[in-house]
């Protein structure tokens, strides 16, 4: 992997998170949880490069984001899908989810959340805002259907102070 200056970051982030998923994960080396998402964005707020990703509070990943400063967005090869989509369909809370993929920790360089030996991007990002998505909120009626049980996603961004690439 190789640092790439955050400002100079180019990337397709539609394509991103529609047809290739990121990996989100919270907590620390020894203590985290993981989960695909495929809903956020990322830009630039306040005058920071961010990442903002959203997620519903039965998840178990929501521990870790409430309870953590940090998290990561990671991004793979293909090869990697169908662990992607273990790891969004398994709950860490039931099992060691990671441990049924070929996917393996590594020491994040700015953050306390782990990254992924096999990731091709990474971006490691430090908490900056957080709010409950408010279904007052939404002008496009349909977007309620995303919540039939009305699990409204928590909103979270991430200021993005390091980003890698693979070589």
């Amino acid at each position: 992997m190789i640092k790439v200056d955050v400002t100079q970051l180019s990337i397709d982030v539609v394509d991103l998170w529609m047809n290739r998923w990121l990996l989100l994960t919270a907590g620390t080396f020894d203590d985290c949880n993981m989960m695909t998402v495929a809903w956020g964005s990322i830009g630039c707020m306040w005058g920071k490069p961010f990442a903002q990703i959203v997620v519903r509070p039965q998840r178990y990943t929501h521990e870790y984001t409430e309870r953590y400063d940090s998290f990561t967005l990671c991004s793979f090869s293909k090869k990697y899908r169908k662990d992607l989509k273990t790891l969004g369909t398994l709950s860490g809370r039931d099992s060691d989810k990671l441990s049924r993929t070929k996917l393996t920790l590594c020491e994040s360089m700015k953050v306390s959340a782990p990254s992924y030996n096999e990731a091709s991007l990474i971006l490691e990002c430090r908490k900056i805002y957080v709010q409950d998505i408010d279904p007052k909120g939404f002008i496009d009626n349909s977007i309620q259907d995303t919540y039939p049980e009305k699990d409204y996603h928590t909103a979270y961004f991430g200021e993005i102070i390091a980003a890698f690439i693979e070589e």
